[in-house]
């Protein structure tokens, strides 16, 4: 929080002090001040009216007019305006914003960084993709939220520790591991017969073909006598995995942590914590397999996690992943997955309630996902049949920077629509290009005006509509960084990066920056520098470069 917010936020309590003297001391805690999305609406606006309106037993107009009587006008505020059914707007004067950007200088590269955490142990849990072929664009998307929302939240301080889930086990890996060996037979003219639900992309073939030209033909291994399933199956597992850590690298994301599915499988975790659910009383029989009763925590109905052959089904082991979650000390654990798992939310929260940890600390978020359209058509895509465009062709295509801009570029909820030709456009249709051209051409402005040094004695100078805007837009960057944290949403940030890159070019366009009048153009490359430095700021946390030519 900057502190014109929080000079506000002091002269709205007093305010409220003195129109209303009888108040609770709680009354006005955890007063916070929005940014209204219309600048018709003000610079700030605070709901405080209407909270009170229930204590106070008042209609919130009323409310808010003894309010803004009390509200000291001189200095910060130019004028308050109040709008139904409440709301109190807060114009801010040029003088304060002048005072304000002088703060942002001052803050330097720390500028938008909070407290917001406190230190607190946060784990983000995404990608985590099967081992059974490359990173696919939807494994994109998730690792692009993923990493740049463990950015935001290491930038609001939390010890934010990533974690990727390796599915190292289970049917899907029975079924990679006989695609492979099947299309090995094949190559060394043996017979063979392919899985009903075996993977068919050219990747299997390329790991066969690799396979035949490795193994030793001793014994007859070459041929692929005396080999076992475990054997393809172990080695798909560790070539794929090789590729996605290869592919994640090349994109930018980096893992602190590797958990093997298999590893939890041989630890006996799985079997230690049915035992706590059964001692809980929360499993029973039922057809020849155990339940759990999810449905006494808000799930929709019963879950089995013992079906009657006596394997686990797909949740019970994401039980005991995370029960350990927890056990870390985690304060604030999130997981990002895919659509395909949106029925497992409830049944997973249900299940950490069972064992006696508090629900809301676990924010599972479902990155929808993205159709790539090039020429203008949808692009088809079937990771069983092998028909889908991987992570890699996408970064090589249109490169790192775009594909992850791109990727954020709608609210983790909403659907995707991923323009492989706008990406590539070196244009100002192409928003990534928008934001780091504004970068690079004040990169370029400062270059070219070396001699000339920035001065805050002269910030007065800058009077013009299009400064105070560009000003106020850098105020309310650390109420994004916040927000964005908040929400667990890094669109918020990528959205507010377009409209500052945009207030510049709106100025740039109208004003020229280095002019005859000395101590006008230090003033302005004062605040050009304060642009940059949050242009890059974001940019960064969101992986993006922030360029300095283009």
């Amino acid at each position: 929080m900057i502190k014109i917010e929080i000079d506000l936020i002091i002269a709205i309590k007093e305010a409220v002090k003195k129109a209303f003297p009888g108040i609770s001391a709680n009354a006005v805690e955890g007063l916070s001040l929005e940014v209204p999305k219309d600048k018709r609406f003000g610079d700030f606006s605070s709901n405080i009216a209407m909270r009170l309106s229930r204590e106070l037993r008042k209609a919130p107009l009323d409310i808010a007019s003894g309010i803004i009587k009390h509200i000291d006008k001189s200095g910060m505020i130019q004028s308050v305006k109040i709008e139904k059914p409440g709301f109190i707007n807060f114009y801010i004067s040029n003088k304060r914003v002048i005072s304000a950007l002088e703060d942002i200088v001052k803050e330097g590269v720390g500028f938008g960084s909070s407290t917001l955490g406190k230190s607190k142990k946060a784990q983000i849990e995404f990608v985590s993709a099967n081992p059974t072929g490359p990173l696919t664009v939807a494994h994109g998307r998730q690792a692009a939220i993923g990493d740049s929302l463990a950015r935001i939240l290491k930038f609001c301080g939390y010890n934010v520790i990533k974690e990727y889930y390796i599915n190292d086990e289970g049917v899907q890996i029975q079924a990679l591991g006989k695609s492979l060996k099947a299309m090995f037979m094949e190559l060394m003219n043996k017979e063979s017969e392919f899985p009903e639900n075996g993977y068919k992309g050219r990747y299997i073939y390329e790991m066969a073909k690799a396979l035949t030209l490795t193994l030793s033909p001793e014994k007859g291994r070459g041929k692929g006598e005396g080999l076992s399933d475990d054997f393809f199956m172990e080695y798909a597992v560790k070539e794929i995995m090789g590729t996605i850590t290869k592919d994640l690298e090349n994109f930018g994301v980096h893992f602190d942590v590797w958990y093997s599915q298999k590893s939890l499988a041989k630890s006996g975790k799985i079997e230690k914590v049915l035992e706590i659910l059964k001692d809980k009383k929360f499993l029973y029989q039922k057809d020849d397999a155990t339940w759990f009763r999810s449905t006494d925590f808000g799930d929709d109905k019963d879950r089995v996690v013992i079906k009657n052959d006596g394997s686990y089904t797909y949740v019970t082991p994401d039980i005991a992943y995370h029960k350990e979650k927890f056990e870390k000390g985690y304060e604030k654990i999130i997981n990002i997955w895919g659509p395909d798992h949106h029925g497992y939310i409830s049944r997973i929260k249900a299940a950490c309630q069972a064992l006696g940890y508090d629900k809301e600390k676990l924010s599972i978020l479902i990155a929808q996902l993205v159709t790539l359209y090039r020429d203008g058509k949808p692009v088809k895509m079937s990771t069983r049949e092998g028909e889908f465009v991987t992570l890699r062709e996408i970064i090589n295509e249109v490169g790192r920077d775009a594909s992850r801009f791109f990727f954020i570029m709608r609210r983790t909820e909403s659907h995707l629509d991923f323009d492989l030709a706008l990406a590539k456009a070196e244009t100002m249709d192409n928003p990534v290009y928008y934001i780091q051209y504004a970068h690079a051409r004040i990169s370029s402005i400062i270059e070219f005006s070396e001699n000339v040094k920035p001065n805050l004695d002269n910030l007065a100078l800058l009077d013009k509509q299009q400064e105070m805007d560009l000003i106020k837009t850098l105020v309310h960057y650390p109420k994004i960084i916040e927000a964005a944290a908040a929400n667990l949403e890094p669109y918020i940030l990528l959205a507010y990066l377009q409209d500052l890159a945009g207030f510049f070019h709106s100025y740039y366009n109208a004003y020229r920056i280095v002019t005859n009048d000395k101590p006008l153009t230090e003033a302005r490359i004062v605040l050009i520098h304060a642009v940059k430095n949050v242009l890059s700021s974001g940019l960064n946390l969101l992986g993006v470069n922030a360029l300095e030519k283009m």
